[in-house]
């Protein structure tokens, strides 16, 4: 019953942490050279391992997601996205790149995510 629930829900939880990713990657840089708040070393350990919750959401999400209804391009794609994301977000101290690829991969997952609701409703309907 619960994952059933889940399972409903999971297209609904990925784009709302992809998002909030989205947001707390641009606003760090910001927060980082403004804010005397994230020059505490706790706080801001606190608030830069947000990225490894954004990536257990996204695992928990994709996971629901594709257990039943998505059809099989649509499995591919959120997997790859968010193997993409959980790359991008590990390394991205490494090069800017990962950082960009992260963004991308994000949003993928978004739009991804927003295809498997179209299409849930649609197989739903007929």
């Amino acid at each position: 019953m619960k994952t059933d629930i889940l399972s409903r829900k999971a297209d609904y939880i990925g784009i709302t942490g992809s998002v909030l990713c989205i947001i707390h990657c641009m606003i760090t840089p910001i927060l980082l050279m403004s804010t005397a708040l994230l020059q505490d070393e706790h706080l801001r350990f606190g608030y830069l391992s947000l990225d490894y919750i954004f990536i257990g959401v996204n695992i928990v999400a994709v996971y629901f997601a594709t257990r039943h209804y998505a059809p099989p391009v649509i499995k591919k794609a959120l997997w790859s996205f968010l193997c993409l994301f959980a790359v991008a977000i590990i390394l991205e101290d490494v090069s800017p790149v990962f950082e960009y690829l992260g963004y991308a991969a994000s949003a993928g997952l978004v739009v991804t995510h927003l295809i498997n609701i179209r299409q849930h409703r649609i197989q739903h309907v007929h």
